[in-house]
């Protein structure tokens, strides 16, 4: 087979294996946002956030969904592709025309470096920054737009030192029996009762505005009761602790030098292992992709041809990827508590991958060491082999 034909047969395969990969990894990263997204939906539902809000905040978590299972559908995807191959004696006719394993692997692993390329600019970029985007966006929701989505005789949390209980709220906004339970300081406890009310906006902080009401403090040290009525008052919703206000990050968000430094004001000594762990996931994660490829292709390409095919090896090999993410996962939370074990963490990404590529290429390169007795050159072709003159032809 000339070079030509190699190259067209590359191509051939390699846009099977894009197309599908393209189409698989999508197709399932809509899936996992459709149902994470479910948490949600009651914001949209029963407090009236808008269907652009909802949009926005929950696809900020696609690029996670899609860094998580690209090294799995890269495998399902050679698996599949290289499977049908098989079925539709595609790879028999190759062989025939002799082709050697690695030639015929060459389109899986160009598929799988584009797919690792992909998973480390995902890994260490995209997603902290937008996972970051996505916890900051969910703060100021729930936390400061949580004011404007009160519903009716429901106990409202709007933060962690405030609840406010509407009775019924008419089509202008204005707000009716309403009761606010104030804790915001920590030697006071307020009550306040009124009328009615409205809400407003200055800034991102929301306001309450009523009328014809009352408060009642008690303090926490006498035990004294205090009241004081009023037509009108405004009561900031926003709580005024500064703690309530800072939103710890999690390692998930931060970049990998504040992984592998993190701040010893903000990190504790015994989370550092944690950190540490998150660090090389990310730059190990996208190469798991080759280690699940290459077990894909032995599967495949290793042994003989079944005319009638079989399902032992494709089960085996997806029972092999699975146990390699379990495996992934026990190295990590051991790694996470005794820090000296993080290489496990590359050896579990990578040595599959080396011991599958050891297999399957090893006796041909083997056999093409001249060094060897009978090795060199030994590719069939419809002759014979390479090299060899061909043989005589029955008439």
């Amino acid at each position: 087979m000339n070079r030509i034909s190699v190259s067209r047969l590359d191509k051939y395969v390699l846009r099977q294996l894009m197309v599908a990969l393209a189409a698989t990894t999508g197709g399932l990263a809509m899936l996992i946002w459709l149902t994470q997204s479910l948490r949600f939906v009651s914001l949209v539902i029963d407090r009236g956030l808008s269907l652009r809000v909802f949009l926005e905040l929950t696809g900020l978590l696609i690029p996670n969904f899609v860094a998580v299972i690209l090294p799995i559908t890269t495998f399902v995807v050679a698996q599949f592709v290289y499977q049908r191959l098989a079925g539709d004696r595609e790879l028999t006719v190759m062989r025939a025309a002799g082709l050697a394993p690695s030639r015929i692997a060459r389109p899986a692993l160009y598929c799988t470096l584009i797919a690792v390329a992909l998973s480390y600019v995902l890994n260490v970029w995209i997603v902290p920054a937008s996972y970051h985007r996505f916890r900051q966006y969910e703060f100021e929701i729930r936390n400061k737009m949580a004011a404007f989505l009160l519903q009716e005789g429901v106990f409202t949390q709007v933060s962690p030192t405030m609840t406010v209980y509407i009775r019924t709220r008419d089509q202008d906004g204005t707000l009716h029996g309403i009761m606010v339970e104030d804790d915001r300081q920590k030697s006071v406890h307020a009550t306040i009762l009124a009328e009615h009310g409205h809400l407003e906006a200055n800034g991102d902080v929301p306001k309450v505005v009523l009328f014809d009401g009352s408060r009642q403090e008690i303090d926490r040290k006498t035990g004294r009761l205090n009241v004081l009525t009023f037509q009108q008052n405004t009561i900031d919703l926003a709580s005024t602790a500064k703690d309530d206000d800072v939103r710890f990050r999690d390692s998930t968000e931060m970049s990998l030098g504040e992984l592998f430094h993190p701040d010893p004001r903000t990190v504790q000594a015994r989370d550092r292992g944690k950190f540490l762990v998150e660090a090389h996931r990310r730059l190990t994660a996208p190469l798991t992709a080759f280690s699940f490829t290459m077990v894909a292709l032995v599967a495949v390409l290793a042994g003989g041809f079944s005319r009638h095919g079989g399902i032992a090896r494709p089960m085996g090999a997806i029972l092999s990827v699975v146990g390699l993410l379990a495996l992934g996962l026990v190295v990590q939370s051991i790694a996470a508590r005794n820090a000296d074990l993080i290489p496990l963490i590359w050896l579990q990404a990578i040595l599959p991958g080396l011991g599958c590529a050891a297999f399957l290429f090893w006796p041909e390169i083997r056999d093409r060491d001249p060094e060897r007795p009978g090795g060199g050159d030994r590719r069939r072709v419809p002759g014979g082999v390479a090299g060899a003159p061909p043989g005589p032809v029955a008439a």
